[in-house]
């Protein structure tokens, strides 16, 4: 039988997924639109598309990156949870409570964008982090 908190990690890297998708579905028009030529881009970074695209279009893409930040911690931890035999139960419950609170994070940038939200919602998520690692901590030492 494997960890519960195994589940918790595919929905995770599967909304990830999720998230590219809208962000291509949204910034390539967006690119378009604004007369951005991809063939034509040579050495340019994130911050440029931020002068060029309409901020809605860059809100999607500011996700992605948030999801490619924070979340490796929890795969790490999760791992190791699941290693140890204690990714079930409580800590399993904690993983998916990190995954609805990266969702809502991520729903929240990638719409309104209100920081305040983003902010609380990001918070609590981190609680649920370091819930994660003190038990993985608990479990390996």
């Amino acid at each position: 039988m494997h960890s519960e908190i195994l589940r918790p990690m595919v929905v995770l890297i599967a909304w990830t997924l999720v998230m590219l998708v809208w962000m291509l579905v949204t910034r390539l028009p967006a690119m378009k639109a604004a007369g951005v030529d991809m063939g034509k881009l040579v050495g340019t970074k994130a911050s440029d598309a931020d002068r060029s695209l309409p901020p809605q279009a860059q809100w999607k893409a500011h996700n992605y990156n948030h999801l490619m930040e924070q979340p490796t911690l929890f795969y790490a931890v999760c791992a190791v949870l699941a290693l140890s035999g204690t990714g079930n139960g409580v800590n399993a419950w904690i993983a998916w409570a990190y995954v609805g609170l990266r969702i809502v994070h991520s729903l929240v940038q990638a719409t309104s964008n209100r920081v305040r939200i983003r902010f609380l919602v990001f918070m609590m998520s981190s609680v649920m982090l370091a819930a994660l690692t003190l038990h993985a901590a608990l479990a390996v030492f």
